[in-house]
């Protein structure tokens, strides 16, 4: 949620925002803002003239009654009861008004930042930087449900009949090997300072309107029936929900942390051949990281987070890209976003594994998270980012360390987390 000084002092700029993101239809919503926000105004001003007229009016009828004046004093009295019943309509008016300005605002979408490339979809994201050298071996790298399967590691026949589509049983080596990574990446962040963290896997819906659009929430998140708590998609959200009406102390920031969660999503309208494996499920593991800093220093932070992201997988061979999102593939909240993109020798071609995020004091605004500084109280700034989630990053890892015989080579960084095993062979 923007600050509604910036739609009063600029509301062109709001529009041009609006207008960048190929959202025209959300247009309206500033000028409706804006005369919301003077009517309420004007309300303000007429209420603190109300409140200013009945003391002073007060203070007459005391006197007057000691003059024995009463006649004159019950006048003023009427005077009084009559300011008393406008400010009584005056602040259920001023309710509707704040509702109604809340409702608006909260879909008109935060300012992108000027480096944001221009596009309406996905399909005009920009590549920005590869790293690593995206190998396509001689020999034939198959579909990773066959990968797992040949090493007993999957099973959704099973998942199937216990939880339906889009669930799946990891087994042996293939869950070790996927647990070994995900212990990889919460150490690797735990060096960099982070401090480690285990959140709720529930969170109640004021926490989730604090962080993600409704489209965003409607799209991804399970509701549990008949309570006020939600599925986490990822633990971003309870992680930043943590702070929720906090005053952090500032010489405490920038506060970094890492966590650990299962993650459940929708995933609405995932179809064809990789429903079949474990690109797009419906429950899936991850390893967050969440930075809450000074506004100056936000931009510092999000071009670090995603560098750790490139470090952990190419700790773990596998090539990956850089893509920067463009203004329609941001969602509402954020001011900057990409994602990173690990190869797949199979399909010859980048997937997404991980995203990170500036959202400025959008989610801090929404959820009232300040601190204190030398000029006052201000609103903090928010940054996410995947380190690594599997199964995407599980079909990375057997994509890229697979080997002609069909063994997978376990990466050495994991090994430790493995029991010291360097290959996981298939089974005869």
């Amino acid at each position: 949620m923007i600050d509604i000084n910036l739609i009063r002092t600029n509301p062109e700029l709001v529009k041009e925002n609006i207008k960048k993101k190929f959202q025209e239809q959300k247009l309206p919503l500033v000028d409706e803002v804006v005369n919301l926000d003077k009517e309420n105004r004007s309300l303000k001003q007429e209420m603190d003239d109300l409140r200013a007229s009945r003391n002073k009016l007060s203070a007459e009828v005391g006197k007057l009654m000691k003059e024995g004046k009463k006649e004159e004093a019950e006048a003023i009295k009427a005077k009084v009861k009559a300011g008393a019943e406008r400010l009584a309509e005056i602040e259920v008016r001023q309710a509707e008004l704040d509702a109604e300005i809340k409702q608006r605002m909260m879909v008109i979408p935060n300012i992108i930042d000027a480096s944001v490339p221009v596009g309406k979809d996905d399909s005009e994201n920009v590549e920005v930087e590869r790293f690593g050298e995206a190998v396509v071996p001689k020999y034939e790298i198959p579909y990773n449900a066959d990968i797992l399967e040949s090493i007993n590691g999957l099973d959704k026949e099973s998942a199937g009949r216990t939880s339906g589509n889009g669930f799946y049983y990891l087994l042996g080596d293939a869950a070790r090997l996927h647990e070994a990574m995900i212990a990889y990446a919460r150490d690797y962040m735990i060096d960099k300072g982070f401090t480690y963290a285990i959140p709720p896997f529930m969170i109640r819906s004021d926490v989730v309107t604090g962080v993600m659009s409704f489209a965003e929430m409607d799209a991804m998140m399970y509701k549990i029936e008949g309570e006020d708590l939600y599925l986490i998609g990822t633990s971003e959200h309870s992680m930043i929900g943590k702070f929720k009406d906090q005053l952090v102390k500032e010489e405490e920031l920038p506060i970094r942390m890492t966590s650990y969660s299962p993650c459940f999503r929708k995933e609405i309208g995932s179809h064809g051949l990789e429903e079949r494996g474990v690109y797009r499920v419906h429950q899936f593991e991850k390893q967050e990281m969440i930075v809450i800093c000074k506004p100056e220093e936000s931009m510092e932070w999000y071009e670090k987070m995603w560098k750790y992201t490139v470090e952990v997988f190419r700790n773990l061979n596998i090539p990956v890209r850089e893509l920067e999102c463009c203004s329609g593939d941001l969602a509402d909240l954020k001011v900057k976003s990409c994602d990173i993109e690990a190869w797949s020798p199979r399909q010859q071609k980048y997937f997404e594994v991980g995203s990170c995020s500036t959202l400025g004091d959008a989610q801090a605004r929404r959820l009232g998270i300040r601190t204190k500084g030398k000029d006052g109280t201000y609103f903090v700034h928010t940054l996410n980012n995947t380190v690594l989630a599997s199964p995407r990053g599980l079909i990375a890892l057997i994509e890229n360390n697979y080997n002609e015989d069909g063994s997978i080579t376990v990466p050495e960084v994991l090994r430790p987390y493995m029991g010291g095993k360097t290959k996981i062979e298939k089974v005869k």
